[in-house]
């Protein structure tokens, strides 16, 4: 009697532990699933340029520019000079996307991010983070294998020799200030991509 009412307590406890081993499971798929969807959604879109698409994750790009853009702009000291005009920009030819957006990121990876400094450490970590995204979608870009037109080249032309009129800090510090407005063509080639 004995032997059998401790294998019947065996049993019990085994069953017990299984028990709260699947409660604890499934409350730990039901905290996943309630924690992906109160995560921020990591928007990525392909860009169709010209004759390739790459990936460009236009809501991280924005949110950390976002955390610098005020100090970006608020140090530019040459109120008077632009480097990236909008018209510059919306004016690309058509075929010619992919080149000056080439000629752009390399443009911010090797003039501006390399010549931005902040003061403030989580703005340092957000240029970073925005230079390894430009990286990483100039690589994607390098497979496209982009030709470039001349007139595509006289508009990077350009925004190099304003960049060289002004000191390297104050010309990056400009360039940070004025990324807003190719966000915003990325984010509208995103948006003609997806019509």
């Amino acid at each position: 009697m004995m032997i059998y009412l401790k294998t019947f307590q065996q049993k019990m406890f085994r069953l017990q532990v299984t028990m709260v081993m699947d409660m604890l499971l499934g409350s730990s798929i039901c905290l996943l699933l309630l924690l992906s969807c109160l995560g921020e959604p990591v928007e990525s879109r392909a860009l169709h340029l010209d004759s390739c698409s790459v990936n460009v994750h236009t809501h991280e790009l924005r949110k950390y520019y976002s955390t610098i853009r005020s100090d970006a702009v608020e140090g530019d000291r040459e109120i008077g000079i632009r480097l990236l005009d909008k018209s510059l920009i919306k004016d690309v030819q058509e075929g010619q996307v992919c080149c000056f957006l080439h000629l752009v990121l390399r443009f911010y990876v090797e003039r501006v991010f390399s010549n931005y400094a902040s003061s403030q450490p989580q703005q340092q970590r957000c240029s970073s983070a925005l230079a390894n995204a430009f990286v990483s979608i100039r690589k994607d870009i390098h497979k496209c294998h982009c030709q470039c037109g001349e007139e595509t080249r006289r508009k990077a032309d350009s925004i190099h020799a304003e960049f060289i009129k002004l000191q390297a800090s104050e010309a990056a510090q400009k360039a940070m200030g004025e990324l807003d407005t190719v966000l915003d063509w990325l984010e509208g080639l995103s948006q003609k991509t997806h019509l």
